[in-house]
């Protein structure tokens, strides 16, 4: 079968052969529909996140997938369903306390592996198996974009978590604001403008010149762009509003820091980006004293479990056809793979298509 993977000292993802996968017992054998492609897969293809699976030569990226049972191999499966796969499975070296209390999204790094990203061949290949537990029904309706469910589900944790630490008192957020105007930035803005809580308002950030498509979207969605070369994050108060809700997708190192001048009081930070080293100066008394005086919080969160996708497909059906169209800029064949991992500024979020239902 194709793959398209990414070999040991390459930068770039090439197409490959190899044996259809044969499902073990509980596992079940799925024919790759699309997966889809994000910034984590060009940071695994430049070197600087992930790792290869142990005694590899290469490693089969993407995460973002939807496909069809072939095989359900007694599982509770059924031949035909469509299904979304979580990402993370236990480590080489065996199972541990987090994957025994069903809570693999909570194991801190190296107490797991990540298919398509680090220590597992991931599923950008016509087949892959996968555990039956590990593998999340999705309405037949939503087969073609079934991609965006991973990412969905990322937030709809962030969220969960970000309430979660509010939940001692009646905690009613009315502005929010999103660092970062890629897919997952602008997903998560639609997420919020759909949201029964009914934000007020709606702001992202980003750095790009007008005309751009994301700004577009974001401005369609009823939110306000901020360029973040105008206006830092910590002197949006100023131009804008303190913020009841940030959700941070960057990886830029200064944005949590900042983040905390943001917030309104009671307010709450949610991160997701995972940057690099950089040692900067911070007055650390202000940002104490912010925390503390005006009951602030901020929560990190990284990968997502089995619910939390659950959660995604129901949330995917409130969101506008529209942007979901505008979101998708290109879906390629695998004949055409390398055009879904250009990175221009007319490029949002691509897919590549191994077969369709």
């Amino acid at each position: 079968m194709k793959a398209i993977a990414v070999k040991r000292g390459k930068e770039k993802p090439v197409v490959i052969e190899k044996p259809r996968p044969e499902p073990e017992a509980g596992e079940a054998l799925v024919r790759t529909l699309r997966v889809g492609v994000d910034g984590t897969d060009h940071e695994v293809i430049a070197g600087g996140h992930g790792g290869f699976p142990e005694g590899e030569d290469h490693l089969v990226i993407g995460h973002e997938a939807v496909g069809v049972v072939v095989d359900p191999n007694d599982s509770e499966l059924e031949e035909g369903d469509i299904v979304v796969p979580t990402v993370r499975r236990p480590p080489a070296s065996g199972t541990n306390e987090y994957f025994e209390k069903d809570q693999p999204d909570m194991a801190p790094d190296g107490a797991y592996v990540e298919r398509g990203i680090v220590g597992a061949h991931g599923y950008m290949s016509e087949y892959f198996t996968s555990p039956a537990k590990y593998l999340v029904r999705i309405p037949r309706s939503q087969a073609e974009l079934g991609f965006l469910i991973e990412p969905l589900s990322i937030t709809e944790k962030a969220l969960e978590h970000a309430y979660a630490t509010r939940s001692a008192f009646d905690w009613d957020p009315s502005s929010a604001l999103v660092l970062g105007n890629g897919s997952l930035g602008l997903l998560t803005l639609a997420m919020l403008k759909a949201d029964d809580k009914a934000y007020e308002s709606l702001y992202c950030l980003g750095r790009r010149d007008r005309p751009d498509p994301t700004i577009d979207i974001i401005e369609k969605l009823g939110g306000t762009y901020v360029d973040s070369r105008e206006t830092p994050v910590d002197e949006i108060p100023e131009t804008h509003e303190h913020m009841d809700f940030i959700y941070e997708a960057t990886g830029f190192p200064k944005h949590p820091i900042q983040s905390v001048q943001a917030l309104a009081p009671n307010g709450v930070a949610a991160l997701l980006g995972v940057p690099n080293d950089w040692s900067f100066e911070v007055d650390a008394g202000a940002f104490h004293r912010e925390m503390v005086l005006h009951n602030k919080a901020l929560v990190g969160s990284v990968n997502s479990h089995v619910r939390h996708f659950e959660a995604a497909t129901v949330t995917f059906t409130k969101l506008p056809r529209w942007f979901l169209d505008d979101l998708v800029t290109g879906v390629y064949p695998v004949s055409e793979f390398e055009e879904a991992f250009d990175d221009d500024d007319t490029t949002i979020k691509t897919a590549i298509e191994f077969g369709t239902v």
